[in-house]
């Protein structure tokens, strides 16, 4: 009996609050960071045409063409045109450019829907934009030059990285994403090809929500790291979260959010 009179009671492990413990361990890194996710992109550019002037497209506005993208990927380059346009007004102010939708509407304006729409789908098979064309669009447009994006490959992969055995809760998941993207600058007057990057992005984020890495935040990273390959007359380049002009093209406010 006096053995048991001294027998002290242990008390149990919660699970709750351990669970509470383990969500904020995983978070606070991700609240800590200086960028919204862990990111590397690769680019592969040819040096600028000898005959060009970067310094051209601070005096004469630069057209973007509607993205291209092979059959499968169909659908998903829908708005890589216009966050071309907010990348280049971020990564590069002093280039005025006239959006896809400003030159879409002169296209059509023009009567050269068809001409268009012609050159975009043997583009896909030669690689090439026609020069006859790009004289005709280029004069409907009112400017010599033009970039030509195209989507290559975009795979998203969502895995699970910590899981509390007794209930199966997910405390975190590994939210991932790999872009390859090219981009091209045409003289519309001569036909010359000028210039082409190719990229290839990586992006990662940890966290215990749902939400996927998303498409755009990609993109932004992407398009900016060839832009500052353009830029700075750079070929082969590794960007990262330490380029801070670049990472921040993730945080361009939205229309409709504050």
């Amino acid at each position: 009996m006096a053995l048991l009179g001294n027998y002290v009671r242990k008390p149990r492990l919660s699970l709750i609050p351990l669970c509470t413990t383990l969500i904020l361990f995983v978070m606070l890194p991700v609240g800590c960071a200086g960028s919204l996710y862990g990111w590397h992109v690769r680019t592969n550019s040819s040096p600028p045409s000898p005959k060009f002037n970067q310094a051209v497209l601070t005096q004469e506005p630069v057209a973007i063409f509607g993205a291209l993208a092979p059959a499968r990927l169909l659908g998903s380059e829908t708005g890589l045109d216009s966050i071309l346009a907010q990348v280049l007004n971020t990564v590069a102010p002093s280039v005025k450019v006239i959006t896809q939708q400003e030159a879409a509407s002169l296209i059509n304006k023009n009567v050269l829907a068809s001409e268009y729409t012609r050159m975009r789908n043997e583009a896909l098979q030669s690689h090439l934009l026609d020069g006859g064309s790009l004289r005709k669009l280029g004069t409907a447009i009112g400017t010599r030059y033009v970039f030509q994006p195209k989507l290559i490959e975009f795979m998203q992969i969502m895995k699970d990285r910590w899981e509390l055995p007794p209930i199966a809760l997910k405390v975190s998941r590994i939210r991932s994403s790999i872009m390859r993207l090219s981009l091209q600058l045409w003289d519309m007057q001569t036909g010359e090809l000028i210039w082409t990057s190719l990229a290839e992005t990586t992006l990662e984020s940890e966290a215990v929500g749902q939400d996927p890495v998303y498409f755009e935040d990609t993109a932004r990273l992407t398009m900016a790291s060839m832009i500052t390959d353009f830029m700075n007359g750079a070929t082969i380049s590794s960007y990262g979260p330490l380029n801070t002009l670049i990472d921040q093209v993730i945080q361009i406010p939205q229309p409709g959010k504050r």
